[in-house]
């Protein structure tokens, strides 16, 4: 569709100057909505203009979302066709390739890569996409034709099964969108190979978010007995049995997740330092701090425990307990990393209760590292709460 015949939504007076000023998204109560632009469909295209008819850009449109309005480009004459979007992914390729020796990364980070509400996870010539809002849903096929155009996949996953697309009005799915899955998907991290269940694994299927994190805990490992809690499929254990640990358990609720990571220690040579069980975290972490079992390093990744607002309380108060059962088992002079992946829980209200519950536990020691995801998960400087994760390393006494 030409930029031409779009249809023209403008911002209240006054209310453009944070769209001018860079930030990529119009709220709802920005806008000028007339009952047309109420009845557009979710998702969109429109020209953005200001109160005095000056162009701001052309968007994506959700009459039903918060976030009404998200700018895709500033050129009011533009067209968001394949060309475009292939265009956005180059560059966002450009900038892995400068971080990234192998084909193992986020591609696509939302609007911090010019593309508003799609992830793209890489896995060499296999590719996971999510499209996380009206507007993404609405271009998906042209991005397919896109990534088709610029790196020639041989098969791309769709995983819109997140819990912000009913937040815009979309049904969830995950289905193969092209091509096929055999072989079976693999990643490459630490010199290891982790065999990948693109389907029915958990988010995109890997984690890439904490993959710097993973290697500067591995550096800790050697020599160590090691506890990896909310192991998923075996990415802190495996690099750090590989790192030189003198023994590494394996923890999660997941039984595909557990059989995976099980997998990946015997292909990779490391079934007798590394073992998984199937146990709730929470469970686990009491069960063995009543039997007074001690580790070198203590590693917990847990799931998001801060889901929607009103989980906030009872959720940041879960890294509280997650303290104090963690903190026990490391002893006296090892490590414990925990990370939160909650977006809506504040770094500082995270670090406190890191500190209460540590408190409670009636250890204490010292922060050493801390940090965030990796440069394959970069930020929009006018959407800091898009980083959302974070995480430390403790040396306890």
């Amino acid at each position: 569709m030409a930029a031409s015949s779009l249809p023209a939504l403008r911002v209240k007076p006054r209310e453009e100057r944070r769209v001018k000023g860079g930030h990529p998204w119009i709220y709802s109560n920005e806008l000028l909505l007339d009952p047309a632009a109420k009845a557009l469909p979710p998702g969109a295209l429109v020209r953005l203009f200001d109160a005095h008819g000056g162009g701001l850009g052309i968007a994506s449109f959700n009459p039903h979302s918060l976030i009404a309005a998200r700018l895709w480009t500033e050129d009011t004459g533009a067209s968001i066709d394949a060309a475009f979007l292939a265009a956005r992914l180059r560059k966002a390729l450009a900038l892995r390739e400068r971080f990234f020796a192998a084909p193992y990364y986020r591609l696509v980070h939302a609007e911090a890569d010019g593309l508003p509400g799609f992830v793209v996870d890489r896995f060499d010539d296999v590719l996971v996409v999510q499209a996380n809002t009206a507007g993404a849903e609405q271009l998906t096929l042209l991005l397919l034709q896109a990534l088709q155009d610029v790196l020639q996949p041989r098969a791309v996953v769709l995983r819109n099964d997140t819990p912000v697309r009913r937040l815009e009005g979309l049904d969830e799915e995950i289905r193969l969108a092209a091509g096929s899955l055999e072989p079976q998907p693999h990643v490459e991290e630490g010199g290891l190979r982790f065999a990948l269940d693109l389907l029915e694994g958990q988010k995109t299927g890997w984690y890439f978010d904490l993959a710097a994190a993973r290697a500067q805990v591995a550096a800790l490992a050697p020599g160590q007995d090691v506890l990896d809690c909310y192991c998923h499929t075996g990415a802190f254990a495996l690099n750090a049995a590989k790192a030189g640990a003198k023994s590494v358990h394996g923890i999660d609720r997941s039984e595909s997740g557990v059989a995976l990571a099980t997998q990946a220690a015997k292909a990779n040579g490391l079934d007798r330092i590394a073992r998984f069980e199937k146990a709730d975290g929470f469970e686990a972490l009491d069960r063995l701090g009543s039997a007074g079992t001690r580790f070198g390093v203590v590693i917990t990744d847990p799931p998001n425990f801060v889901k929607s607002r009103k989980d906030l309380g009872a959720g940041s108060r879960a890294y509280r307990k997650l303290a104090k059962l963690a903190a026990p088992l490391v002893k006296p002079g090892g490590f414990w990393f925990v990370a939160c992946c909650a977006h809506l829980l504040p770094g500082e209200l995270f670090a406190k209760e890191v500190a209460i519950g540590l408190g409670q536990s009636g250890r204490a020691g010292r922060i050493v590292l801390s940090g965030g995801a990796g440069p394959d998960h970069p930020v929009h400087p006018h959407v800091p709460e898009s980083a959302y994760l974070k995480w430390q390393v403790l040396q306890l006494d």
